[in-house]
């Protein structure tokens, strides 16, 4: 074959890796946010002088790598002016809480209100709300209430769901996104979620779901029929629908 002894006979020599993979456990044990640049570093100032290709194959083959969750791009959102429509079912307005039970157990809660009379069309407690469970939600207010024109929301994962929108599409929902990183577009929901907090979330101790939805919708009732809004002139949604 043409092929010299020597390059027949030659056996690769690997280096031991051992002593890097200690200190790069430790050390990402340590400090687990670390990045690969941060460790070596971290690595240097401790008096090892290894090749940063040397450690940067060891650390991947360790698989320490961070798992780095992409942004998702949005379209553009344009501002949507915050107007007290003057019909009921003209705009929904959506939203999220979050809270924990005296276990420790995480549960979402899905607000949604009327911005004509802010009258509180429901409350939907879970431990998760995926885009599915919101939108049967939505459906069950619908079969009272009936359809909204349109929703205005944030651009949260559940809201800018393919499920979501086609559901809107098939209602002939318009969606009103805010744009990110201003709530003040939502500021009805925000000004709802702030009195549901301090009346309910922040004032019970809860064992459980059941128990949280129960206070909940205790709690919606009296809202909607005894307590006054100031920016309703001092009328309950009920009386200011009337009216």
């Amino acid at each position: 074959m043409r092929l010299s002894r020597s390059v027949f006979s030659y056996k690769e020599k690997l280096k031991d890796d051992k002593s890097i993979e200690i200190v790069l456990k430790e050390l990402a044990n340590k400090h687990k946010r670390y990045g690969f640049k941060k460790l070596f570093h971290k690595i240097r100032k401790l008096g090892f002088m290894w090749n940063h290709k040397r450690v940067y194959r060891v650390y991947c083959s360790l698989k320490l790598n961070l798992k780095c969750k992409p942004k998702k791009r949005l379209p553009v959102r344009n501002k949507v002016e915050l107007v007290q429509p003057k019909n009921i079912n003209e705009i929904w307005s959506l939203d999220y809480m979050s809270d924990t039970l005296i276990n420790g157990r995480k549960f979402r809660t899905a607000n949604i209100i009327d911005d004509c009379n802010r009258e509180a069309l429901g409350i939907k407690v879970s431990n998760s709300l995926p885009s599915r469970q919101v939108i049967q939600f939505l459906d069950n207010v619908a079969l009272s209430k009936g359809y909204p024109s349109a929703i205005r929301l944030d651009n949260g994962p559940e809201n800018i769901a393919k499920t979501m929108k086609e559901w809107a599409k098939s209602h002939n929902i318009k969606l009103l996104y805010i744009q990110p990183g201003k709530p003040a577009q939502n500021g009805y929901i925000e000004r709802f979620n702030r009195t549901y907090r301090e009346e309910v979330l922040n004032m019970y101790l809860f064992r459980n779901i059941q128990e949280v939805q129960e206070i909940t919708d205790q709690w919606m009732l009296e809202y909607n029929t005894e307590r006054p809004h100031y920016s309703l002139g001092n009328l309950t949604p009920q009386e200011f629908l009337r009216k």
